[in-house]
C-alpha cells in the first residue's frame, strides 16, 4: 500500500529521491523518509504529513547535498498511528543499518519479543523497526554480508513484504527483496533504481525488471546481481515500460481522476484495437489463443476481484452467462480461499486487478490454480504478479491509472470481459449476424462516451443542489445493478458521502426506511427489458418524497415525469449498457468531492494498490 524508491549511481540521490516519492504520492500515504549514505554515515530525514515537509528538511541539510545512494518511502499506518517515530526508514539500534519496508510481517510480535531478549531497544510500533532489528542481530552475529544478513531475516518471517534496506558497513550497496509485494528494478546508465512502481523510475529509465516472489536484487556501483531469498542466482530479462512520462502528467486537467475520466474513449479505442475485426467480424485475443480449446469447453466460470473490478467481474457474470451461455460466479476474492472453494473440471477462473498486485485477487488465484482451475487475467500493468502467474490472459491497454478511485480501468475491465464473452458465445453458438451487431456497437462506445463528456457542467450544477445530504442511494437492475454499486462506491471513496448501491427491486425490502424527504435516489434507468418495473421503483421513491436523479436513455421523455433531474446517455445494446451509464456516474462522484473541498486524487485511507490483505 506505501511506496518505496531507492537509488545508487552518480547523480545526487536525495533529489531522485524526492522526485520519485512525489510521483507516489497517488499511491496514498500519511507519512514520508529519506535516508541516504555518505562517508560511512547513514543521514535520515523522516515526518508525518506530506513528501514536501521532507524536502524542506533535506534541503536545509547540506549532508544530503552529495551523497548518491540512498532509499525513501512513504507510508501508510499498519502498526501503529501515524507519526515520526513510526515512518520509514526504520534503523537498526546503532543506526548503522535502515529499512523502507511494504507489507505486513504477522510474527513480528513474536520476533520481537526474542529482539527485547537479545537486548534491543524499539522506538516506534511499527513491525518494520523489527524486522531491520533482525538483521542487524544477524549481521553482527557472524553474516559475510547485508545480502547474506537479510536473507538470513527474510527466512525466519511470516508475511509480505518489499524492502530496500542499506548498511553504513558496506556503503555502496542496496539490498532489495520482495515477497507479496511489487518491486521494480530500473536499469540505468551507471546506476539503478528499485521502486514498489514504475512511476517512480520512469523519468529516468525505461528499462526495468520485475522481481518475483521470494527473489531478491543487491545493487553495487559495479553492477546487480539477482538471486532467490535461499541463495539460488536466477537471470532476469529486461523489459520495457510500455507508457511514458507525459501519460501521468495532469496535462492541464485539474485532477488525475478528471484526467482518467475523460480518457476514456481514447483507452477503449486502445483496448480494441487489434482485437476487433470488423470485416470478418472476429475477436483474436492473443493472449487467450494458447488456451483456446479449453476456453471454449469450459464448463464454469470463477470472476475475483476487490472493490470497482469486482463490479466489473458481477458485470462480467451477465456477459458470459447472457452472451456465451456459461454459468459463472462472482468471488470476493478475500473470502475465496478462506472457505475451502469447489473448483470442478472445466473451470475458468478469471482474476481482475487494475495493478496486478492486489493482495486478495493474488491469493485467490493462487488457490484456484492449486485446485486446478485453468487460471486466466484480466489485468493493466504488463509485467505484474498477476500477469505473471496466471496461464494466459488479456490486458486491458488503458495506460497508466494515477487516482486512487479507478475509473478509466474500469470500462477497458467491461470491454475486455465482453470481447472473451463474444469470442466464446461465437464459437459455441452465436450467429455471425448476431456477433456483427455487437461488434458494431461495441465499436461505437468511445464515440458516445465523448457525447456523454459533455455533460460535465450540467452534472456539476446538480451535484450542487444535492451536496449537504450525507446519505444517498444508488438503484439499478440486470446489468445496470452491478453500475449502481459502482456508482455508490464511487461517491463514497472520494466524497466520504455514504452511499448505498442496491438491486432496484430489493430496496423495499428494507432500504426504503431510509427514504425521507429531500433523500437523494440515483436511478440507473437506460431503455431494457426491465424499463417499466424500474419506473415502478422509482414512483416508490416520489411516493416517500425523496429526490430522483435518473440516469436515462436518449430520447427517453416519459422518464422526465418521474424524475428531478436526467442525465442522458446514448442508446445501447442491453449488454453494452454500463459502458455508457458508469460515466455519469464517475463524473457526479468527481464533482461532488470537488464541491465538498475533498482530495480526489488521494482520499483518506484509501491505496492504489492493496497489497496486504
Amino acid at each position: 500500500m506505501c511506496g518505496i524508491v531507492g537509488y545508487i549511481g552518480t547523480k545526487p540521490a536525495s533529489t531522485l529521491l524526492i522526485e520519485g516519492l512525489k510521483r507516489l504520492e497517488y499511491r496514498g500515504y500519511d507519512s514520508a523518509g529519506v535516508c541516504v549514505c555518505r562517508a560511512g554515515e547513514l543521514t535520515i530525514s523522516k515526518d508525518i504529513g506530506r513528501v514536501m515537509q521532507v524536502e524542506q528538511q533535506i534541503l536545509a541539510d547540506d549532508r544530503f547535498a552529495t551523497a548518491t545512494v540512498g532509499i525513501a518511502h512513504t507510508r501508510w499506518a499498519t502498526h501503529g498511528e501515524p507519526s515520526k517515530a513510526n515512518a520509514h526508514p526504520h534503523f537498526d539500534g546503532e543506526g548503522r543499518i535502515a529499512l523502507v519496508h511494504n507489507g505486513i510481517i504477522e510474527n513480528y510480535a513474536t520476533l520481537k519479543q526474542y529482539l527485547l531478549g537479545k537486548g534491543h531497544t524499539f522506538l516506534s510500533e511499527t513491525d518494520t523497526e523489527v524486522l531491520v532489528h533482525l538483521v542487524s542481530e544477524i549481521y553482527h552475529d557472524g553474516a559475510k554480508n547485508l545480502e547474506s544478513a537479510v536473507q538470513a531475516a527474510l527466512g525466519e518471517v511470516t508475511g509480505t513484504y518489499g524492502i530496500a534496506v542499506m548498511c553504513a558497513d558496506e556503503p555502496d550497496k542496496i539490498v532489495a527483496a520482495r515477497k507479496g509485494s511489487p518491486l521494480i528494478v530500473g536499469v540505468g546508465t551507471d546506476e539503478y533504481l528499485v521502486a514498489s512502481d514504475a512511476s517512480a523510475i520512469i523519468a529516468h529509465t525505461s528499462n526495468v525488471i520485475y522481481l518475483n516472489d521470494n527473489e531478491m536484487a543487491v545493487f553495487t556501483r559495479d553492477g546487480m546481481r539477482t538471486l532467490t531469498i535461499d541463495n539460488v542466482p536466477v537471470t532476469k530479462e529486461v523489459q520495457q515500460i510500455e507508457w511514458t512520462l507525459e501519460e501521468i502528467a495532469l496535462g492541464g486537467y485539474e485532477h488525475f481522476m478528471l484526467k482518467e475520466i475523460c480518457e476514456q474513449p481514447e483507452a477503449i479505442r486502445n483496448c480494441l484495437r487489434g482485437r476487433v475485426d470488423l470485416r470478418d467480424n472476429r475477436i483474436q485475443l492473443g493472449g487467450l489463443e494458447s488456451v483456446g480449446r479449453e476456453l471454449v469447453k469450459t464448463r464454469k466460470i470463477v470472476l475475483s476481484a476487490c472493490g470497482t473490478a469486482w463490479h466489473a467481474g458481477l458485470v462480467g457474470e451477465y456477459l458470459f452467462e447472457d452472451l456465451a451461455r456459461i454459468p459463472t460466479e462472482v468471488e470476493y476474492a478475500s473470502e475465496f480461499r478462506y472457505r475451502n472453494p469447489i473448483i470442478e473440471d472445466g473451470t475458468v477462473f478469471l482474476a481482475l486487478s487494475q495493478s496486478g498486485e492486489t493482495a486478495d485477487t493474488l491469493a485467490a488465484l493462487r488457490e484456484a490454480k492449486e485446485k486446478g482451475a485453468l487460471v486466466l487475467g484480466i489485468v493493466n500493468a504488463v509485467g505484474s504478479t498477476i500477469a505473471r502467474e496466471t496461464d494466459a490472459g488479456v490486458y486491458i491497454h488503458a495506460g497508466p491509472e494515477i487516482g486512487v478511485a479507478s475509473t478509466k480501468a474500469f470500462t477497458c475491465q467491461l470491454v475486455v470481459e465482453t470481447m472473451i464473452a463474444l469470442a466464446l458465445g461465437r464459437r459455441r453458438f452465436m450467429s455471425q449476424s448476431t456477433m456483427s451487431r455487437y461488434l458494431i456497437a461495441l465499436a461505437e462506445i468511445p464515440d458516445k462516451i465523448e457525447a456523454i463528456l459533455e455533460l460535465s457542467d450540467t452534472v456539476r450544477q446538480v451535484v450542487g443542489e444535492y451536496i449537504d445530504y450525507d446519505n444517498w442511494l444508488f438503484l439499478g437492475r440486470g446489468y445496470n445493478y452491478p453500475i449502481a454499486l459502482e456508482g455508490a462506491l464511487k461517491l463514497k471513496e472520494i466524497s466520504y458521502i455514504h452511499a448505498e448501491g442496491l438491486p432496484a427491486a430489493e430496496m423495499k425490502h428494507g432500504p426504503i426506511a431510509l427514504i425521507h424527504e429531500g433523500m437523494p435516489v440515483v436511478f440507473v434507468a437506460p431503455r431494457c427489458g426491465t424499463y417499466d418495473k424500474i419506473i415502478s421503483n422509482i414512483e416508490e421513491v416520489r411516493a416517500r418524497k425523496g429526490r430522483v436523479l435518473a440516469v436515462a436513455t436518449e430520447g427517453d421523455e416519459r422518464i422526465r415525469q418521474y424524475a428531478d433531474h436526467v442525465f442522458y446517455v446514448p442508446d445501447t445494446l442491453a449488454p453494452l449498457q454500463p459502458l455508457l451509464t458508469v460515466v455519469p456516474l464517475q463524473l457526479l462522484a468527481y464533482h461532488a468531492a470537488v464541491a465538498r473541498g475533498c482530495n480526489v486524487d488521494k482520499p483518506r485511507n484509501l491505496a492504489k494498490s492493496v497489497t496486504v490483505e
